[in-house]
């Protein structure tokens, strides 16, 4: 019934957690198919995925261009977009298996859906942060990819799908599938803090906003390329 669909770049740190946390999906039949669609990794993340029996597709390297490679190879019915940081928390399967019901069998309109923003870190800041995603969420129905992604494939291909875009492919898609249209369930998808850890909470979160801002008045990509990515130090 569903397809997942897992872009990588040198992701052996966190690979196998996303992937096990599809394993109770996939033992119930609810997940048929897992995409793992790799930028170019030299370390053991192809490796890891053909260990988990996934199937491997090799793209360019951008999440838009990784995530439409995926889609265009998916063989069933139903998509679930999942960053490789991403593992999707204990009971996400039911919730996701209740949607898909709803909508196939016509008892509500078809729908995307993300889960609820979490990290793996502990303290004040990310329990900070999680409140504020889950604020904006309310407020504006605005996740991000690193809450996962799950949506009918009709669905998907009505709005277009993902665009070859090297950032911001995420926040495209959901603008244009609209607030009607997208769902926040409860389970959560628990995401990695390094970013957050090594830039420091604040000014990750302040360069994921101003990026948004900044893609939302149409700015050139080249320049939220270089805000969103930090300068590496020599």
């Amino acid at each position: 019934m569903i397809t997942v669909v897992i872009p990588t770049l040198e992701a052996e740190s966190t690979l196998g957690a996303t992937l096990a946390s599809l394993v109770p999906a996939a033992i119930d039949g609810l997940v048929r198919q897992v995409i793992v669609v790799d930028g170019g990794s030299t370390d053991r993340t192809l490796e890891i995925a053909e260990d988990s029996g996934a199937d491997i597709i090799r793209a360019e390297r951008g999440r838009g261009r990784a995530m439409m490679a995926g889609a265009a190879a998916a063989r069933y019915p139903w998509l679930l977009f999942l960053h490789a940081d991403t593992a999707l928390a204990s009971g996400w399967e039911s919730e996701a298996a209740a949607l898909v019901e709803r909508v196939e069998s016509g008892a509500r309109p078809p729908a995307a859906a993300a889960f609820r923003f979490a990290l793996d870190d502990t303290g004040f800041s990310p329990r900070l942060l999680e409140i504020g995603v889950a604020v904006r969420c309310a407020l504006f129905r605005l996740p991000y990819g690193d809450q996962g992604l799950l949506i009918p494939r009709r669905l998907y291909d009505q709005v277009g799908g993902f665009r070859p875009l090297p950032l911001m492919e995420d926040v495209d898609l959901i603008r244009r599938l609209g607030r009607s249209r997208t769902l926040i369930l409860r389970a959560s998808a628990v995401t990695s803090a390094l970013r957050y850890k090594r830039e420091g909470y604040l000014v990750r979160a302040a360069r994921n906003v101003s990026c948004v801002g900044l893609f939302y008045l149409r700015a050139p990509m080249p320049l939220i390329e270089r805000l969103y990515t930090p300068a590496r130090k020599s």
